[in-house]
């Protein structure tokens, strides 16, 4: 539980106990397409389970293709299953394929060094990432058989038939029609489950993440958005003139500065979630509006702040309220640590005890809440940016 004290009365909150070290931003992640092959033991459940263990360890699998019987090439053995992923990942092609080499030995995969091919339970190549060209020793991208292969070309057109080969300079359609691979493979009727089926979040249209500065609410919308085709909204406080003058003068800018922000807040909530976008299933944003009540009320004279409130109300009354409101709890030691690290001149000099009062006012917030929309999440144990497992820990959290 989360303890909170407010005039000599304690409050008790309960949480999912997570952690994060704040990333100020998300590196990009790359488009990387993977093919899967087995010819030993149960070959449909053991695809399954490779593309089970790619998500939890790779990341975000955005297409699968169908399942293709097709007999071994170059040595006798049984007929293979084979399929192509589509995985979205911010591994480099060295971890990603120390990460692969992991998943195939925990399955039972004994690499031999040989010239000859063998059965094998599972088999994960990496044909291609993004349009990057790479030779070593260990690996080379793209795969140097791919255009000769058609049990690969077949489920990779499937996945994308625009796709172009960055050496040869030709889309997989055409690389299809080319290649002296005749054999014959066949369609199989029994799918592949995407695990992310698994994170429901159909039910939200709106779904707002909050937390203290320094929290990692930025980090963790953009990859949900990234995640879940959702439209994203992020707090546009880099373009406010006046908040490194408040961290220099809080008395003369905090007035300016809320003010500033509330307008801001208000016309963006008010234009972007009430524009309906086709393309889109949800709108995730990286704050709430009462988050400027929150904060005003830690920064104002009072005298300011009962005016800044009584035109807050007015405005909120128009915005739209969120399915779900998360809130990252975090730690006012490792907010300060998280702060430090992302290196934002301007915020070197918050103090603790403002942080404090800010965590204060979000919990006096949600203590005030009284329906099953609020999900506050005490980050202090998971690196949800570094580890795969630990974001799909404060997934599950969420849709839990």
């Amino acid at each position: 539980m989360i303890r909170y004290k407010d005039n000599g009365q304690s409050y008790s909150f309960p949480y999912f106990r997570l952690k994060c070290y704040n990333l100020d931003s998300i590196k990009l992640s790359q488009d990387i397409y993977l093919s899967l092959g087995s010819n030993l033991g149960n070959r449909f459940e053991l695809l399954q389970q490779a593309v089970d263990a790619i998500f939890e360890e790779i990341g975000t699998i955005v297409r699968i293709s169908s399942v293709y019987e097709t007999p071994a090439m170059g040595f006798d053995g049984s007929p293979f299953l084979n399929c192509v992923l589509l995985v979205q990942s911010t591994l480099s092609p060295h971890p990603l394929l120390s990460k692969i080499l992991e998943i195939e030995k925990t399955m039972g995969r004994e690499r031999i060094k040989s010239k000859n091919y063998a059965s094998r339970p599972i088999d994960i190549d990496i044909l291609l990432v993004d349009d990057e060209v790479k030779k070593s020793k260990t690996l080379t991208i793209p795969h140097p058989e791919l255009a000769n292969r058609k049990f690969v070309l077949q489920p990779l057109a499937e996945v994308n038939a625009k796709l172009i080969h960055p050496v040869l300079q030709k889309n997989v359609i055409k690389l299809l029609s080319e290649t002296k691979d005749k054999s014959e493979i066949v369609k199989q009727s029994k799918w592949l489950t995407n695990p992310l089926k698994e994170y429901d979040l159909s039910s939200y249209n709106y779904i707002a993440i909050e937390g203290n500065i320094g929290a990692g609410k930025t980090s963790l919308a953009t990859q949900i958005a990234a995640d879940f085709n959702a439209k994203l909204i992020l707090e546009r406080f880099k373009d406010n003139p006046f908040l490194p003058k408040f961290y220099e003068q809080p008395l003369r800018y905090a007035f300016p500065l809320e003010m500033s922000f509330l307008a801001d807040r208000y016309q963006q909530l008010l234009e972007d979630i009430k524009q309906f976008d086709l393309f889109k299933d949800c709108v995730v944003a990286d704050y709430d509006a009462y988050k400027s009540l929150i904060f005003a009320k830690v920064t104002l004279q009072e005298e300011e702040f009962e005016l800044y409130k009584k035109l807050f109300h007015l405005m909120h009354k128009e915005l739209p309220k969120p399915d779900i409101y998360i809130y990252l709890y975090q730690s006012t030691e490792r907010l300060l640590d998280n702060i430090k690290k992302r290196g934002r001149k301007y915020e070197q000099s918050i103090e603790a005890s403002y942080l404090q009062k800010i965590n204060e006012g979000y919990l006096e917030f949600i203590k005030t809440q009284h329906n099953d929309n609020i999900k506050v999440i005490d980050i202090s144990e998971l690196d949800f940016m570094k580890n795969r497992k630990d974001y799909l820990s404060v997934l599950k959290a969420i849709t839990g």
